[in-house]
Formats: structure tokens, sequence, C-alpha cells
């Protein structure tokens, strides 16, 4: 792997070799561009993507992106590893004590020296702190100074989904929220673009719409449950929308959750609330709004004009029919037998068929024999 020549400061960017050799770490992602799925994936070493949140999604999530080559990782986190976490994935036993971002910052320089590590351990939801973290969210990118190019929220508490929520809206971060419920056997992930997308406090959960403090709906002696399956789910969720988004493949879902006991996979888009809480979302609805009177409008007509498809002649003889009487829809359901109210058939033989003879060229006759007779006969066949 050959780096780029340092240009005025500039961090040098690793490229990665698509040669098929065995010790080639990327040879398997390159293949995705020779299979025409990724158009340039070359371009994630330019990335700089901030996880918020190092538990059991976050980890997760950082070690995938950290696998797939990321340019740059920002971990932010407070807490510490302990054996309580080693129902989940990432951590290991002789980590407990260390702070997460620190444990998660040796584990994935192990795996992958090419990305580029930034740890804060601190609670983004205090005054301080979160000024901080939003200089590291406009400030935080890869090369000159710019900001990062994508937030993934991996927290598991509304304060600090409210916090993640106030910062991108007031820097119009493009941002990912994710989230396992606390029975553990669901999850979901939302992607929120400022003004064009519902923002987390267009639409909040009722404990933050009514100001109720998370602190008193907790348990003494209760804790979470918590499923490696779940949190490994949502987080390879969240991080194949974040390759999808980055690197401008497939169809990215705005919001996708996630039902362990049914395999059930809910997908929907939720428009911003134009009397949403936070100003700033507010004023990015404004501004999305410029944006799309100023975009020009012959899009419609192209769609307009596709709409209009032509069905020309083939060498198979395949004709599409537009219209069809009811006359002829009767004739072809055949005759309906007699059966109480509310009751229905899935289907019927057409009445011109048992007209005729059978497949055997006998004809269909009448029979005044039982049931009990005929299945008689049938037995005795």
């Amino acid at each position: 792997m050959a780096a780029q020549g340092n240009q005025q400061g500039r961090r040098p960017v690793l490229r990665m070799s698509a040669e098929v050799t065995d010790s080639n770490p990327y040879s398997r992602l390159m293949a995705l561009k020779r299979m025409g799925i990724v158009q340039d994936y070359e371009k994630i070493r330019q990335f700089a993507v901030a996880v918020v949140g190092v538990g059991g999604v976050g980890s997760v999530t950082a070690e995938m992106l950290t696998r797939c080559g990321i340019g740059k990782l920002l971990l932010f986190d407070y807490d510490k590893v302990e054996l309580a976490n080693m129902n989940r994935l990432f951590f290991q036993p002789h980590q407990a004590g260390l702070t997460k971002v620190e444990a998660a910052k040796h584990t994935l320089r192990n795996i992958n020296p090419d990305v580029e590590f930034e740890v804060h351990n601190y609670n983004i939801t205090t005054v301080d702190n979160f000024q901080h973290f939003m200089d590291q969210i406009r400030h935080g990118g890869l090369n000159d100074d710019k900001p990062v190019d994508l937030v993934l929220s991996c927290v598991d508490n509304f304060e600090a989904r409210m916090a993640i929520n106030t910062a991108c809206n007031e820097l119009a971060q493009v941002w990912m929220e994710s989230g396992v419920s606390e029975n553990a056997v669901s999850g979901h992930i939302q992607l929120i673009i400022p003004g064009e997308t519902a923002c987390f406090a267009c639409a909040p959960p009722l404990v933050v719409a009514a100001n109720i403090d998370e602190k008193t709906l907790k348990r003494e002696g209760v804790c979470a449950a918590s499923l490696p399956t779940t949190m490994a789910v949502v987080a390879g969720l969240l991080v194949q929308n974040v390759l999808k988004y980055l690197l401008d493949f497939g169809s990215i879902s705005y919001y996708l959750g996630y039902n362990a006991m049914q395999d059930f996979f809910p997908t929907m888009m939720m428009k911003p609330n134009p009397n949403c809480n936070d100003r700033s979302c507010r004023l990015q609805q404004e501004e999305y709004k410029k944006k799309e009177t100023k975009q020009p409008q012959h899009n419609l007509v192209v769609e307009e004009e596709e709409e209009l498809i032509k069905h020309e002649s083939n060498e198979w003889g395949i004709e599409l029919v537009s219209e069809i009487s009811n006359e002829e829809l009767k004739a072809a359901s055949g005759c309906v037998p007699e059966l109480p109210e509310g009751i229905t058939v899935a289907y019927t033989v057409p009445k011109n068929q048992l007209d005729d003879a059978d497949v055997t060229g006998e004809a269909v006759q009448e029979t005044e024999e039982s049931l009990e007779d005929l299945m008689a006969v049938m037995k005795r066949l």
C-alpha cells in the first residue's frame, strides 16, 4: 500500500491495493469495485466518522468500519469496561477497568493500523463537553480542518440522543441514530438529514416530549436485557447504510426497524415537523425549502414521459391486454358452487371444461352414489 504525497500538511492517504493475494487486507473489499457494486471503493479512505457511544452497538460498529478501511474514527464515551459487558461482542475480560474508548482504540489499531483514531473520554451532555463535542464535529474531518462526514449515535439514553440532535441541527450535520430496546429483541436505525427529514425532536418519544427524568424510570436492582445477536444485527444494518451513504451505492433506509421475535423489518420515512421545538431544525427546514425551489423542475417531465411505455411485438408472441369486459371475466371464472353466506372459493373450474371430455377421453357423467360409497371405492383402490 503506497501513500499519496503530503500536500501542505495534509495527512497522507493510503491507497488500497486491488491485488488478489493472501497478504492484502483489502483484496476482498476491492472486489466490490471489480464486480460493479461500488464505483470507487478507495474513497472510503477519505471519510471521517464520529461514533458516539462505544457500547454493544457502537463498539461493533467501530470494528466493522475499521475492517472496511475507513479513513478516521472519532470515538466518544465516558464509561469503563466491566465484566457485565462480556455478554456483548468486542470487549474482552482483561480490559475490565479501562475506559471504553481507550480499550477500543487499542483493539481497533491492532485490527487495522491504517485507520486514524481519535478518542474522547467524556459525557457529551454537560455544558463544557457539549461545546467541545460540537467543535470536534465541526473540525474533526480527515483533512484541512473540515467537519466529519457522518455522526453515528450508538448511545442508550434519550438525553445523549437529544444532545447529538441539537449539535447536528445547529451544524447542519447529517447523522444516523440507532438503538436497541430494553428487552433486547428489537432495534432500529434512522438517517437524519437536518431540514429534509424529521430530527429526533420532531417526533420524540414520550419520555422526552413529557420532559420526564429518565432516572426516575430505572428500578433498583433491575438492568436492561442485552443480546449480542440483536446488537450485532443493528450494528450491521447501521454500517451497511453508512457504506451505502458514503460510497453512493444501493438504496439507503431512512428508518429501518428490526423485530427479532418475528424477523420483521419495517421501513418508513418521516418528514420534519414544521412546529419542531428545536429552533435550528426549523431553520434548516427553511433552508431546505429554499434549495428545493431553486432546483429545476424538468425531472417531473422526464418521469411523465417514462410512464408512456410502448410495447412492441416480440418473438414469443406475448401481448398485453389493457381491458377485459365483465362478461369475459364471468365466463373465465366458470360456475360457482352454492356456499353458505360469507364463504368463497379460491378458484373454480370453467363451465366449458366440465361440459367437455376429460383428459382420458371419457365424458364426465353424473352419479347417484353417496359420498360413503365413493370413499369405500377409493380405499379398495
